[in-house]
Order: C-alpha cells, then sequence, then structure tokens
C-alpha cells in the first residue's frame, strides 16, 4: 500500500521520545505506523535538551577542573580554550547522534514519515500540511512553506507526542528585546556574551547558568520563589546554591522580572520586583544575553484537539492511567501530558502506549506507574532525586 493510502493502524504525531520510541515499537510487532513531525526529528532531548545540554556541560567541567588543579596538587593555570570551538564540539557531537533519529532510519523500519504540521478533522481523521524535512536547516527553521501540499490520513489509533515548548513569561517589552531559550541558545548564540541572566533558577537555568559561567561569563540567575531548584529538598538546593556563588554566579531570589528592555548601549536592561517588599529592585539590571528559562509549556495549539474530541487542562492533554485521552483510541506520552518532564519517562510512557494498542485485552493492559521517579539535574555537584522528597512524604 502507497504511503499516505488507507487505514494505519497507528498515526503517531511528535518525533521526540514518546513519538519515536512508539513508532518504533509498533512497527516492529508488525503495526502500520505513520509518524508526524513538524520541526525536526529527535525532538527536544537530541536537539534543543539533553545532547547539546550535557556535551556543553562536560566541557565546561573539565574547564573548571583545570581551573582548580591546585586542589588536586598540581600547579594552578588558566585553562586556555576557544568559546567558538566548545560550542562548534557540541554541535559535533549533537550531529553525530542524529542519524539514530533520522527519518531514514525509520523509513528503513516500515514506518511512514510526513514532515508538516497535523490538525485533527475527526476523531479518526487528521490532516497533515505537508513541507520538505527541515532537519537539513538549522534547528528552529523549518522548510519552505512555498510546497506546502495537505493530505488527510486515516489511523484506529493515534498518539499524541509533540512534547513541550519554552515557556516565555508575560512581560513587558519582552516581544521587542532578543533573548534566548534552550531550543534557540545551542545554535544562535555565535559570540561569547561578557554578561548573561537566566530568567528561572530551575533545573535548565541552574545547569546552563554554572555551564556559561564556566565559560568565562558573567551570569546572574533570577528566580521567582525562595529556592532554586524548587522540587528538590531545600538542604540540597541550598547546597547546590552555595556552590555556584563560590563559582561566580549572583543569585537573586524572590524577585519577579517586571519589564525588560533594549537600552541605548544594545544591552538588555531588566527591571525586577522584589516579592518581599513589593517594591522596584535598583538598579535596572544589564546584561549582553537574556537567557529564558523559566518553564515548560505542552504544544498542542494548533491540533484541533477539539475536533477529535480530545480534554484539555492547564497541564495539556488530559489521560487516563492507560494513558488514554477523553477518546479511547487516543493515547497521548512524553512533556504533553506530564507529570514529569523527562527524556526517560516519555520512553516508559510509550512503552506502555504500545502495549495497550497492540495488546487491548484487559487484563493485560498496562498502567503508567510513577511511583518511583529518578531524575538527576546535571550541575556541579549533580542533584539526583527518586521517589519522594522530604515536602512529598
Amino acid at each position: 500500500m502507497k504511503k499516505g493510502e488507507g487505514v494505519y493502524n497507528v498515526i503517531v504525531i511528535g518525533a521526540g521520545t514518546a513519538g519515536l520510541v512508539t513508532a518504533a515499537g509498533t512497527a516492529g510487532l508488525g503495526g502500520r505506523v505513520a509518524l508526524i513531525e513538524r520541526n525536526l526529528m529527535g525532538g527536544d532531548c537530541l536537539n534543543f535538551g539533553c545532547v547539546p545540554s550535557k556535551a556543553l556541560i562536560s566541557s565546561a567541567r573539565l574547564i573548571q577542573q583545570i581551573r582548580e588543579s591546585e586542589k588536586r596538587g598540581l600547579n594552578r593555570q588558566e585553562p586556555q580554550f576557544a568559546f567558538e570551538k566548545v560550542f562548534e564540539r557540541m554541535r559535533a557531537r549533537r550531529a553525530k547522534i542524529a542519524p539514530n533519529d533520522s527519518q531514514e532510519r525509520f523509513e528503513s523500519l516500515g514506518v511512514d514519515v510526513f514532515h508538516g504540521q497535523a490538525r485533527f478533522v475527526s476523531p479518526h481523521e487528521i490532516e497533515v500540511s505537508t513541507s520538505p524535512s527541515p532537519q537539513s536547516s538549522p534547528p528552529g527553521r523549518g522548510g519552505s512553506a512555498a510546497q506546502d501540499q495537505r493530505r488527510t490520513l486515516r489511523a484506529k489509533n493515534f498518539v499524541i507526542a509533540t512534547g513541550s515548548h519554552a515557556t516565555i513569561p508575560k512581560l513587558e517589552g519582552i516581544e521587542g528585546v532578543p533573548y534566548f531559550t534552550n531550543e534557540t541558545i545551542f545554535d544562535e548564540l555565535k559570540e561569547k556574551p561578557e554578561t548573561m541572566i537566566v530568567l528561572g533558577g530551575g533545573p535548565i537555568g541552574c545547569e546552563l547558568g554554572q555551564t556559561f559561567r564556566r565559560l568565562g561569563v558573567e551570569v546572574t540567575i533570577m528566580q521567582r520563589g525562595n529556592q532554586l531548584l524548587p522540587r528538590e529538598d531545600q538542604d540540597a538546593a541550598e547546597f547546590l546554591e552555595r556552590c555556584l556563588i563560590n563559582e561566580g554566579v549572583r543569585i537573586i531570589k524572590n524577585a519577579d522580572a517586571r519589564a525588560v528592555a533594549t537600552s541605548d548601549t544594545g544591552k538588555v536592561a531588566l527591571q525586577l520586583l522584589d516579592r518581599q517588599s513589593d517594591r522596584l529592585v535598583e538598579p535596572t539590571f544589564f546584561a549582553d544575553a537574556l537567557l529564558v528559562a523559566v518553564g515548560r509549556t505542552p504544544t498542542i495549539r494548533n491540533l484541533n484537539l477539539k475536533s477529535a474530541g480530545v480534554d484539555v487542562d492547564g497541564k495539556g492533554v488530559r489521560v487516563n492511567g492507560y494513558l488514554q485521552t477523553s477518546q479511547r483510541h487516543i493515547y497521548a506520552a512524553g512533556d504533553v501530558i506530564g507529570p514529569f518532564l523527562f527524556t526517560h519517562i516519555a520512553d516508559a510512557q510509550a512503552r506502555v502506549v504500545v502495549q495497550n494498542i497492540l495488546v487491548p485485552v484487559q487484563f493485560l493492559r498496562q498502567k503508567m506507574d510513577y511511583s518511583v521517579v529518578p531524575w538527576c539535574t546535571y550541575t556541579d555537584p549533580e542533584v539526583a532525586h527518586v521517589g519522594l522528597g522530604e515536602k512529598d512524604a
């Protein structure tokens, strides 16, 4: 049967971790599968998350070890490195891994891959605005819209695995200033900034904040709450905070970003409100670069889920324990449902989805188990977590 014709066993929307595991698992067990991705194969982990960030962290950690060599009985020396070369190495490592998630590999597994935006037109049909693959272009840039074509695909089951994207705060002036997120900084940062403001003291903010400090950037992390890494135990977060401060990272807590603009000298100018006193913090903060890392938002906007009868809430697509949506033949997995936005959780959810689609016998169906969830924040020192935290126990 030709690509796009007939009825698929499963149509997977999104080619991040959850989507790729679902597509490969279903096709490997004999199902006819279509996989739709509007941007880059591999999703967040390969292109904007785990792979590029850990490559940078690895280089920055080695630089710091050289800088602190005196502690290990060696003569102290300032490490010699080129900022641009560190980024080149990161991109090369990412490119080496990319073929594992490529369109060619998944087509070799028997998956029909479509590049474009998917939107439901009924509970069993989606329309795909297909376009040339963006994989040959830099991340964040799509193919030519001039060649867009629309086609309708049908399936018995669907899996929504569209992931999440960086949350942009409702901050006065944010539309008029240049800023980075984790989805842009690895490819669009072309030269070393002297100073950087990081909005957000969660895992992304702390990991990249420390990394850029080690690469010679003056970094200020601004956290809205009174604790970095708010999902971690307080003593662990406070220990990490002391380590960051000892490395020269400036940390400001209990502060709301109120307005941002571009100064006369071309710097980002950020105005803060002290949440405790409810007064503006003086003076205004200036930096060469702004990294926004205040959280993630599920990517569901253009899917037209209402036409499919799929319920959503503030956290994304609503699912039951079997990862079914309000339409029982439509499943969802990965960041688009939460509650934990990790690659290994997306992988585990996808395996549950494959089991439940291919073995629809009730007593063999599987529920997702979140009772023991491990994770790690790759700062130095690393902060590892498994099971309940002190506040949750």
